[in-house]
């Protein structure tokens, strides 16, 4: 369903509305919170939080610009209250974050890539640096921007695109090595 005709839903106190968000959204924000948080039952309850302050104000929902955008930030701060008040812990570096396994979903039509093409693509981006691997995700999966990555991270914009640049490039070498072939280039003298 579309990400407005929820927003307006909400705003009309359709609780139908809230469901279709919570599927939509729970299982990225679980993960978000889960790498913050290391607890798989407190990142459930924080999910739960999150979905609850949403309906709380659901009448400006409306008039949010970025959803997806605003549903993170959530998370994050509600996250953030959480190991302050409860492991007393301030800074969280990033490279510390326990993060799942990323998995690319097929659809009939990438039915062209191989299972081994695909499964080597899941561990190229397991293998990346924690940090690099939550940017790629926030970014490729989720669908946010530079920007609003940079800002929920509490990092650079310059730093966001280094590390998708080292993403990319870590992701086009395990691609390249898959498919020797697409190397050659007519061009390139042997």
């Amino acid at each position: 369903m579309e990400i407005k005709i929820l927003q307006q839903g909400l705003s009309c106190d359709d609780e139908a509305a809230l469901k279709d968000l919570y599927n939509a959204y729970a299982d990225k924000l679980f993960h978000f919170a889960y790498a913050i948080i290391h607890s798989k039952e407190t990142a459930e309850e924080i999910i739960e939080d999150v979905f609850i302050k949403v309906w709380q104000k659901r009448s400006h929902v409306a008039s949010i610009e970025n959803l997806t955008f605003y549903l993170f930030v959530i998370t994050k701060n509600i996250s953030y209250n959480y190991l302050r008040k409860y492991k007393r812990k301030k800074n969280i570096c990033l490279d510390e974050l326990s993060l799942p396994y990323y998995y690319v979903n097929v659809s009939p039509e990438d039915l062209f890539i191989t299972s081994e093409t695909l499964q080597s693509i899941n561990k190229a981006i397991n293998e990346l640096p924690p940090q690099c691997r939550i940017i790629f995700k926030l970014i490729k999966e989720d669908g946010l921007k530079y920007k609003d990555v940079a800002a929920l991270l509490n990092l650079n914009i310059k730093t966001i695109e280094n590390q998708m640049g080292i993403a990319l490039k870590k992701l086009h070498a395990s691609i390249e090595l898959l498919l020797p072939a697409a190397n050659k280039s007519p061009l390139k003298k042997n």
